[in-house]
């Protein structure tokens, strides 16, 4: 938009224009550039929104799983108590968390508690034959490749919000409408490389 008002000055077009007009056409030049950062803000934070619910919502079917793997390997190893108690601690702290930084702590917590689950699992042989178990595990799987999907278009669009707010003039305008950077939702490196493994 800058460059279109240079080019004008340059040309010699204004010149020709007397500034009874020149004024109020500079105006509504920079209405418009005005609200098209606004809009183009607008975007970004919508987009950014709608790829959280993606995660919040693959997160919640991974919550919703959790109970009833427990209560199959219960069936199985009723004195790991420590381990079913911990997975269960981690899962609802995982719940309650708020914003992408605690939200990422909470679920690397409750990655490891998980994994100490199937550790158990590994030493009841009759457990790994169930078919529950073997289903639970095969949902939780791929509920954990569809949080790794979500979480990377999630930080795609964060990056480009941010991009555009750090950038000049995105900055000013950002600031004066009351946008802000958003967080990215890292998960533990380890747990990103190696989700929960199902198979025996």
């Amino acid at each position: 938009m800058g460059t279109i008002i240079l080019a004008l000055v340059v040309s010699g077009l204004f010149d020709k224009i007397s500034w009874s007009f020149n004024l109020p056409a500079i105006g509504v030049v920079v209405v418009v550039w005005l609200i098209s950062m606004y809009n183009g803000f607008v975007s970004l934070k919508n987009r950014t929104d709608e790829a959280w619910s993606d995660i919040d919502v693959q997160l919640k079917r991974r919550y919703d799983l959790i109970p009833n793997l427990i209560e199959t390997v219960k069936g199985y190893a009723k004195h790991e108590i420590s381990t079913f108690d911990n997975v269960t601690k981690a899962r609802s702290q995982a719940m309650q968390a708020g914003g992408a930084h605690d939200k990422a702590v909470a679920e690397n917590m409750l990655s490891s508690a998980l994994k100490s689950l199937f550790a158990v699992a590994e030493a009841y042989p009759d457990l790994k034959a169930n078919q529950n178990f073997l289903e639970l595990q095969r949902e939780l799987s791929d509920t954990e490749n569809k949080i790794q999907a979500s979480r990377r278009f999630y930080n795609g669009n964060v990056r480009d919000l941010n991009t555009a707010f750090d950038s000049f003039p995105g900055n000013v305008i950002a600031k004066m409408f009351g946008f802000s950077n958003r967080e990215f939702f890292e998960l533990n490196e380890e747990a990103a490389k190696e989700p929960v493994k199902v198979s025996f």
